[in-house]
C-alpha cells in the first residue's frame, strides 16, 4: 500500500463512531485522542465521571463520557445502547480497559483478587465484543481491536492472573475472528509492552524495576502513549481489510527477544 492509499484509508475513519473502554487515562486517553483527531466520533468509558469528563475537556472533538463498569454486563449493554441511540451505530470498538493492582507470587494471591483482575481484564472484554459486535453483526460491519500485552505471550513475575487474563483475550479475540471473518466483523487485538502510564507509575518510581523493564525492552525505553496510536487506526481503518484474528505486538521488540 502506497503512502497516500494509507492516507486514503485513515482518511475513511472520519465520521466513524467508536467506543473505547478505560478511555478516561491512559493508553485509553490517547486512543480516544487519536480517533479524535481523524474525525471520529468516539464515546469513552470508565468507572469516574469526573476523569471522563476532565478527558472529554481535554481532546476536544465529538466525544461522549459514559460511565460504566465493564465486569456488569447490563450497564455495557446500556452503553453500547446509548451509543447506538446518540450516533446510530458503532463501526470500532477499543477494548481497553484493564488493571493490575497486585504484585504478588501465585501462592499469596486471594480468591477474590484473581477474580478482580479476571473480571475486568477478560470477562469485561468479552461483554463489551459481545454487545459492540451485535450492532456490528447487525451492520454487516466492524472492527473490533482488543488491548493485550506482552503478558499474552511471556510470564511476567507475580502477574499469574494478569497473565492469565491477558492470554485469554488474545484467544478470544482469534476465535471471535474466525467466528465473525464472513459477517462483516474484524476483530484483531493491539500487544503492548511496559508504557509510560498511569498503571506503570509505580514500577517506573522504582529505579531497580524500571530499569530491568528498559534492560529488557530492546528499545530501551518504555513506550509513551501515543505510540500505541498508530496500531489501532490501523486496525480500524480499510488499510486493515483483509486482518482480523491477530495480534499486533507494539512492545519495543520485548517479544522478540
Amino acid at each position: 500500500m502506497t503512502g497516500s492509499a494509507l492516507r486514503q484509508a485513515l482518511d475513511g475513519l472520519s465520521g466513524k463512531v467508536v467506543i473505547v473502554t478505560g478511555g478516561g487515562r491512559g493508553l485509553g486517553k490517547a486512543i480516544a485522542a487519536g480517533f479524535v483527531a481523524e474525525g471520529c466520533r468516539v464515546a469513552i468509558t470508565g468507572r469516574n465521571r469526573e476523569t471522563l469528563d476532565a478527558t472529554v475537556a481535554e481532546i476536544g472533538g465529538e466525544v461522549l463520557a459514559c460511565p460504566a463498569d465493564v465486569t456488569d454486563e447490563d450497564q455495557i449493554e446500556a452503553l453500547c445502547a446509548t451509543v447506538r441511540d446518540r450516533w446510530g451505530r458503532i463501526d470500532v470498538l477499543a477494548n481497553n480497559a484493564g488493571i493490575n493492582p497486585f504484585y504478588k507470587r501465585a501462592e499469596h494471591t486471594g480468591r477474590s483478587e484473581w477474580q478482580q483482575i479476571i473480571d475486568v481484564n477478560l470477562t469485561g472484554v468479552f461483554f463489551a465484543c459481545k454487545h459492540a459486535g451485535r450492532a456490528m453483526l447487525e451492520q454487516g460491519a466492524g472492527s473490533i481491536i482488543n488491548i493485550t500485552s506482552v503478558a499474552a505471550r511471556v510470564a511476567l513475575d507475580r502477574t499469574t492472573a494478569y497473565c492469565a487474563a491477558k492470554a485469554g483475550v488474545e484467544r478470544m479475540t482469534a476465535e471471535l475472528g474466525l467466528e465473525w471473518a464472513r459477517r462483516g466483523v474484524r476483530v484483531n487485538a493491539v500487544g503492548p509492552g511496559y508504557f509510560a502510564t498511569d498503571l506503570t507509575e509505580g514500577l517506573r518510581s522504582n529505579a531497580a524495576l524500571a530499569e530491568g523493564v528498559m534492560a529488557r525492552t530492546p528499545m530501551g525505553r518504555f513506550g509513551q502513549p501515543d505510540e500505541l496510536v498508530g496500531a489501532c487506526l490501523y486496525l480500524a481503518s480499510d488499510a486493515a481489510a483483509y486482518v482480523t484474528g491477530t495480534t499486533l505486538m507494539v512492545d519495543g521488540g520485548w517479544t522478540a527477544c
